[in-house]
């Protein structure tokens, strides 16, 4: 992560810059699954959490991560910013919010999956991550 130090403004441009929804790893997902006929709906917002891949019938979530909003990295923020940083506050509130809404979603009948971004970015990886995204939506069948 780099040391940039940002004014106010320039730092409200940039988080703005961050999009939440249609992403390259969503987009990558997508149009995979599209070409291989799996059907489901885009950005699910019905339900808690907006899940970025739903089959609403089947009640199937599946949630791609981005790996430092979600908190995969957050060892590494925290051995460089500190553990009480705003930055590891932050996350630990945004993994905390993913916990209950998983949670309230599997208590009304949901099933959840949730996938990191590295994992469809990563070619090696790639292929793997979306087989289980694809099994998953065709469970309950």
């Amino acid at each position: 992560m780099p040391n940039i130090l940002l004014d106010p403004t320039q730092r409200s441009s940039l988080m703005a810059s961050i999009h939440s929804k249609n992403t390259k790893p969503e987009m990558i997902v997508f149009d995979e699954l599209e070409r291989r006929g799996v059907r489901f709906r885009r950005h699910y917002e019905k339900v808690l959490g907006n899940p970025d891949l739903a089959r609403p019938i089947r009640k199937l979530a599946v949630f791609i991560d981005g790996d430092f909003w979600h908190g995969r990295e957050i060892d590494r923020v925290i051995a460089r910013y500190g553990e009480k940083s705003s930055w590891a506050q932050k996350l630990r509130r945004t993994m905390a919010r993913d916990l209950l809404q998983e949670a309230e979603l599997r208590s009304t009948g949901w099933a959840v999956l949730r996938v990191w971004e590295s994992d469809i970015k990563r070619l090696r990886t790639r292929t793997a991550a979306i087989d289980q995204i694809q099994a998953f939506l065709e469970s309950r069948d």
